[in-house]
This record gives structure tokens, sequence and C-alpha cells, in this order.
């Protein structure tokens, strides 16, 4: 879990990505050696911020997206949103702007419509604060803030030690509504060929998902994937015995959209270990869910 650890901690909310893509790129090269198969990396002029590997002859693309959730500064003391964070009075927020770096509380008046932060000055506005990474670790669960998606980027990276043929791509702004997947889809589509998709993300504990008992495979949430798409995947965990839990929401979203409302024929579906106290700097996810993950990912990846 030390990988994981140290996702964790990196900043990168919404929009500033560029530590996290800067941290892959320094993983790759330094333990690509020994994968199964080296990758071509493909970032730069073109991707903004986004990452992708590419193994072998690509059939199916792992989505994972890198920013997180967090709060940037507006006039004063005031505090913005970025994506839907959880706003509790007393949590620590880090930063760190042109005087230094910042550790400073959250504020959060009565009425939870108005944030602000408690610290020794006035932060330049614009500063993008995010939670202070307390990662803690027994023997059943991870507890850290970000595990969403920092989880969804640790299971990419674990298969892709013995990925063979398929891409995985490393998107920015899931936070905020998307913007990043849409151009990857479309290269990766022209170029490859590929036009079907995994979406490496948390999801939640609810009264249907349980805690320690799989990855849960969505049947929908906002949006309906491909039933008879989703139903291979769901018959291929069962072939491989492989723990997981059917998943059947009303609402909330992922990478998922943009792929659904592109012009590309593209099938797709969310995999996630479900995780306790989204979006705030308790996130809760069982060791049996991220294991459980990793295995049909690395299944999947060899079967679709």
């Amino acid at each position: 879990m030390e990988l994981l650890r140290q996702l964790c901690q990196i900043h990168a909310p919404s929009g500033n990505e560029v530590k996290m893509k800067e941290f892959l790129l320094k993983y790759v090269e330094d333990n690509q050696q020994t994968w199964k198969m080296k990758p071509q990396v493909i970032h730069g002029n073109g991707f903004q911020d986004c990452l992708l590997l590419v193994f072998g002859k690509p059939r199916t693309v792992i989505f994972a997206h890198m920013d997180s959730i967090g709060f940037m500064v507006r006039y004063g003391k005031q505090l913005i949103r970025i994506g839907g964070p959880d706003a509790e009075t007393g949590y620590t927020l880090v930063g760190e702007d042109s005087q230094g770096k910042i550790e400073c509380t959250l504020q959060v008046d009565e009425d939870e419509r108005s944030l602000s932060y408690d610290f020794e000055r006035e932060i330049e506005r614009g500063t993008e604060l995010v939670f202070k990474c307390d990662f803690r670790e027994t023997e059943e669960t991870v507890q850290s803030c970000y595990l969403d998606n920092r989880l969804g980027v640790w299971n990419a990276l674990q298969v892709a030690e013995t990925l063979e043929d398929g891409i995985i791509a490393f998107g920015c702004w899931e936070e905020t509504g998307g913007g990043s997947v849409a151009y990857l889809a479309k290269y990766i589509h022209e170029t490859y060929g590929v036009t079907q998709a995994l979406i490496s993300d948390i999801t939640w504990v609810t009264e249907g998902v349980h805690a320690g008992e799989g990855v849960a495979i969505s049947l929908r949430d906002s949006l309906i994937p491909r039933r008879s798409f989703v139903q291979k995947i769901i018959q291929l965990a069962r072939e491989a015995n492989i723990p997981h839990q059917i998943e059947v929401e009303s609402a909330g979203g992922s990478d998922g959209k943009e792929l659904h409302y592109g012009n590309i024929p593209w099938d797709w579906c969310f995999i996630g270990a479900p995780e306790d106290h989204v979006h705030s700097p308790n996130e809760l996810v069982h060791k049996k869910d991220i294991y459980a993950m990793v295995e049909l990912y690395k299944y999947l990846m060899q079967k679709l």
C-alpha cells in the first residue's frame, strides 16, 4: 500500500493534474523494466496533462482519472468547491501560494452555503486547497482522502505489470464534469480502432453495495451503458469466481459519460471498489474489494 499512500498525498485537484502526471511518468520509467511488456508512453502536445500507456495490440482501454476534489480561494477568506467535497468545520486543508506552504482550517457557516478558511494571513486568490492526507491502514481496510480516484490509478498501475494488449488512459477534470476523455477517446479510436472501455474509479457503499463483499460492477448510474456489454463482464466475473457485486443507482457519473455522449460507438462499464465517507478526508475502502478489483481488471483485459 506504500504506492497508494504516495498517490493520495499528491496535490492534483481538477485542472492542475500536472504533479500526478509527472509522478506517473517517473513511476513508469522506473518500473516498466519489471513489467511483462514495456508500453508506448504518449503525452505532451495535444494531450494537455493526460497520459496514455499503450501495450501490444490493444482491444480495451482502462480510463482512470487523476484529479481530486478540493477548494479554491476566491476573494478574501472565501472558498469555492472544486467538484463536490464534503465540508465540515475543522477539516485541515493544505496548499501553497507564492508566500509559502499553507496548512489552514476549513470553516463552514450555519447554512452550509458559505465556506471560508482560518489562517494567519490572507491566501492568494486562485490558490487550490486540498484535504491534508492522513493515510491509515489496518489488516482489513485503508482510509485516506482521495482514494477516489487514487485507488483507481493504483489499480491501473497494478494491471500494467502484466498487461500484454491494452491501453491505460489517465485523464483529467472528472470531478468537475470531464473534458479530457472525449479527445482521448477520439485519438484512441482513430489510432487503434478500440471501442470498449473499463472505468477504473471508486463507487459508494450503499444499502445494496457493501464493504468487503467484492468489487462493484455498475449496471447504471445516471446513465445506462449497453446491457449486453455489461452482462458479458458479469459473466466473466462469475466464470473466474472473482468476488463482485451488482450496482444499480439512479444518480452519479464517471468518465463513462463522455464516452456515452460521444459520436463513437463505445461500450463501457464502471467497475470499482465501494467506499464509505465519500469525498471526505476519511474515505474508507475494504482491502478485499481492492484486491477483487485488481483481479477482475487483469482478467477482463485478457478476455475482452
